[in-house]
């Protein structure tokens, strides 16, 4: 007979999710992932396999319910021409709320970028498909501004964008405020060339 799980596996991914993001994989240590998720370690090798599988896990629903949600706007069949603005306000917002997660604690993928765990190549690869994701998101958004921008630079201005996103998630924990100013400038680049050519 197989053995019934006697716990949520999402609220355990969840918990698990914001100890990584709070620290690090690296930092996360199992005493403390026990008590965030309220498994023991046996129940948690038998679940995931090894705190790597948890935190595997953990990255998949950050992606589903951090990252895709916010992009949504930006993935939709038609972009609205506000998409990519309301994108980065919505961000800039978050890192002006200083008990925002973006604000406290940046992007759980970026900070894995700059920590050990990144030389793993499965790991690694999560990674750079993330910043495609971003990237393509953003681009999308770019797009769908009305104006007659060609497409070299639209191209630039998706990847200075990117770019400033990302530099923004990495300043976050150190200063958010920093971090804010990065999205403020994007913003303004964004609307300076819809501007130039409207």
């Amino acid at each position: 007979m197989a053995r019934t799980q006697g716990f949520d596996r999402d609220t355990v991914v969840r918990a698990a999710r914001t100890l990584f993001w709070t620290t690090s994989y690296e930092s996360a240590s199992i005493p403390e992932l026990e008590a965030a998720t309220g498994l023991s370690r046996s129940s948690i090798y038998n679940a995931f396999g090894s705190k790597r599988g948890l935190f595997d896990a953990a990255v998949e629903n950050y992606l589903d319910e951090v990252v895709r949600p916010r992009l949504q706007p930006l993935k939709a069949d038609v972009v609205a021409p506000e998409a990519i603005l309301d994108y980065l306000r919505g961000l800039h917002g978050a890192f002006l709320t200083l008990s925002s997660m973006p604000a406290s604690n940046g992007c759980l993928l970026i900070n894995a970028a700059g920590a050990p765990i990144a030389r793993d190549p499965q790991v690694s690869r999560v990674i750079a498909d993330y910043r495609t994701e971003l990237h393509d998101a953003i681009a999308r958004g770019v797009r769908a501004q009305p104006d007659s921008r060609g497409a070299a630079e639209q191209s630039r201005l998706a990847d200075t964008v990117t770019n400033l996103v990302v530099a923004a998630f990495a300043l976050a924990r150190i200063d958010s405020a920093e971090a804010a100013r990065s999205i403020e400038t994007a913003v303004g680049i964004v609307t300076v060339a819809a501007d130039v050519v409207g």
